[in-house]
């Protein structure tokens, strides 16, 4: 079940507005903890940094590979998810929930309707 409250990117990422500011909270999709495997360690970027949209801010490793996490959207970080350092599996174990990895302030907040929708995103992985 792909959650229809908010966007995605072909990159497997999921951003959902937080209804604070231009506030926008980003994770990995369950598609991709899935493809992954078992995460045993998630690298974050730190708040205050810049992002680009596009631009790579951390890394996912599994017991399988690493893979990059990109931005869905331009901005600051604002807050990261620090129990992701303790606790990685949170990623597996509840990727559109406890396992989001950081929080950015969108430098325009209509950003996040220009990502695909949930349709759009399932028919990318197959399940639309």
């Amino acid at each position: 079940m792909i959650p229809d409250d908010r966007r995605y990117t072909a990159e497997h990422e999921w951003a959902q507005p937080t209804g604070t500011g231009h506030v926008v909270r980003i994770g990995i999709t369950a598609y991709a903890q899935e493809s992954l495997g078992d995460i045993v360690y998630v690298s974050l970027p730190e708040v205050g940094d810049s992002l680009e949209v596009g631009q790579s801010f951390g890394e996912v490793e599994s017991t399988k590979s690493v893979s990059d996490l990109y931005a869905p959207v331009a901005g600051t970080v604002t807050a990261r998810n620090e129990a992701l350092s303790a606790n990685p599996e949170l990623v597996n174990a509840d990727p559109f929930g406890a396992g989001w990895v950081v929080e950015i302030d969108a430098a325009d907040a209509a950003a996040v309707e220009g990502l695909l929708d949930a349709a759009a995103y399932g028919e990318i992985i197959g399940s639309g």
